[in-house]
């Protein structure tokens, strides 16, 4: 039996899915849901900078960061709601892609640098979003595909726009 794209021999529910280097659009998605059922607050951690805790230094108020001795239970929860998500990024990758990304220190830069290796910068998404744009366009049923194949191509197109933004 032929396995589908981004999946491999024997991928269980229990680990995010492995992205193989194509469509990327599609396993996003599907991290996406992975990493909003595990916990929710991953998602967050990945949108946003990651926790740092930090302490007032002397009068002046100025703010520092904490060393990891003075780190309590709440502070060390947070830390590691990073490391999770990191973790989850890291096995939903291959080793070629994780080399690309083993020196980013959080789970938004591991998600970041994805997203601008696979999707491009901004202006490349615009080009992409022209190309599909035209696409769907000009878009008709091709005199030897079928009505489900038709849709199928049609999903797709969509789907990519959908994946842009």
């Amino acid at each position: 039996m032929a396995t589908l794209p981004n999946f491999e021999e024997e991928q269980s529910t229990y680990r995010p899915p492995r992205f193989n280097g194509q469509y990327y659009g599609w396993w996003k998605t599907l991290m996406h849901h992975f990493i909003m059922a595990e916990d929710s607050e991953l998602w967050d951690v990945i949108c946003d900078d990651p926790y740092v805790p930090m302490k007032k230094l002397g009068e002046s108020g100025l703010m520092v960061p904490k060393t990891r001795k003075e780190y309590g239970d709440i502070n060390r929860k947070a830390i590691e709601k990073n490391f999770r998500a990191k973790k989850f990024l890291v096995y939903g990758i291959g080793p070629d892609k994780y080399n690309r990304m083993s020196a980013c220190q959080s789970a938004k830069n591991i998600w970041e640098a994805l997203q601008t290796s696979h999707e491009g910068t901004t202006q490349v998404k615009q080009s992409k979003i022209d190309m599909f744009t035209t696409e769907y366009e000009l878009f008709r049923m091709k005199d030897d595909e079928s009505i489900q194949d038709m849709h199928t191509r049609f999903t797709s197109i969509i789907n990519e726009f959908h994946s842009l933004g």
